[in-house]
């Protein structure tokens, strides 16, 4: 196995990057090569300072691509760690990009380059590995391969990630869930469709209108005091690629609920691989009457139903409306390793 380190984005992947991916141990939209390539222009909208350095690693087998792990170098609470691309705020799910059949193998070759190559080269003292999927194979392996390098290992959970099974049926979906959410739905949903104002749903589909649908998905965001906090220049300048590149893909699901043709709520989500996955959303308080962000919600469910989408991925966060709405958790994990 020949390991190569990549200490600029290597372009010339970008095909062979992505097919891995769609055999690779965690398949999510945050490991594509555009999202991790536009992640990195921006620094994740600004989490990370400039001066920090690109070192990817891939490796071949007879010239094949069998593995790639797409690290970065930087300082982080006052130590100098390695760390995935996409880290930490704004890619809720990361991993190694490593098929099945091959992630000891490779797991264990990087492991070991790391401690031989790059800690003597850099002189950073930890590898510290983010939003992992409790589960996939790189946490056991990554212990496992740590331990044996002499590295002390740490494995914590980080924070939920509920989801919901979707059944295919809108009213199977309902009846699943307890009694009392099941009637608020349908009352909010049915009081919605016979208002006399207007109430819709839209979702973004021209490319002619996407940047006026990208200002309005924003300022409704920043509607809220902490989200516009967070939306800093440099972090809309990276919604906005990120919004672009799903656009492209044809994986874009940017909802708004109209009200009187007014954008009252909006879901930026990502349609992909069978499954929605919920990434960000704005509410215009004005409408509150309305029950916006329920009503919307509600009706991206039963889209998804109807569409025959098999999950409903809220991704992180244990938002009290997730588990009223049906989802269960699951958990992303922290991969410590200290040299």
């Amino acid at each position: 196995m020949e390991i190569t380190q990549f200490n600029e984005f290597p372009v010339e992947l970008k095909e062979e990057w992505n097919k891995l991916l769609e055999n690779g141990i965690s398949h999510v939209p945050f490991l594509r090569f555009e999202y991790l390539r536009d992640w990195w222009q921006t620094r994740g909208g600004g989490e990370w300072p400039l001066d920090a350095q690109l070192a990817i690693l891939v490796a071949r087998n007879d010239g094949e691509v069998i593995g790639i792990a797409p690290f970065f170098v930087s300082y982080h609470q006052g130590i100098k760690r390695l760390l995935l691309l996409g880290s930490i705020e704004i890619s809720d799910y990361l991993d190694l990009i490593v098929s099945e059949q091959n992630a000891a193998a490779f797991i264990n070759s990087i492991v070991t380059y790391i401690k031989e190559q790059i800690i003597p080269e850099t002189g950073l003292s930890v590898i510290d590995l983010y939003n992992l999927v409790e589960g996939s194979p790189s946490v056991s392996i990554l212990t496992a391969a740590g331990i044996a390098s002499g590295f002390e290992v740490t494995e914590a959970r980080l924070q939920q990630s509920p989801y919901i099974t979707l059944p295919g049926d809108w009213e199977q979906y309902l009846n699943s869930l307890d009694k009392k959410q099941r009637h608020e739905i349908r009352r909010k949903m049915r009081r919605a469709a016979e208002s006399e104002i207007p109430v819709q749903m839209y979702l973004a589909s021209e490319a002619a209108k996407l940047d006026e649908d990208i200002d309005a998905f924003l300022a409704l965001m920043a509607r809220d005091p902490e989200k516009a906090r967070f939306l800093t220049q440099p972090m809309r300048t990276q919604f906005r690629q990120t919004i672009h590149c799903a656009f492209s893909a044809g994986c874009l699901q940017l909802a708004f609920l109209t009200i009187g043709g007014e954008k009252a709520a909006a879901y930026l989500n990502f349609d992909y691989l069978n499954r929605v996955w919920v990434y960000n959303s704005g509410l215009d308080r004005r409408f509150m009457d309305f029950s916006p962000g329920w009503v919307l919600l509600g009706h991206l469910l039963q889209w998804a139903n109807v569409n025959r989408r098999a999950e409903f991925d809220f991704m992180r966060g244990d938002e009290d409306y997730k588990y009223k709405f049906g989802a269960v958790d699951r958990f992303v994990v922290r991969v410590t390793l200290t040299n």
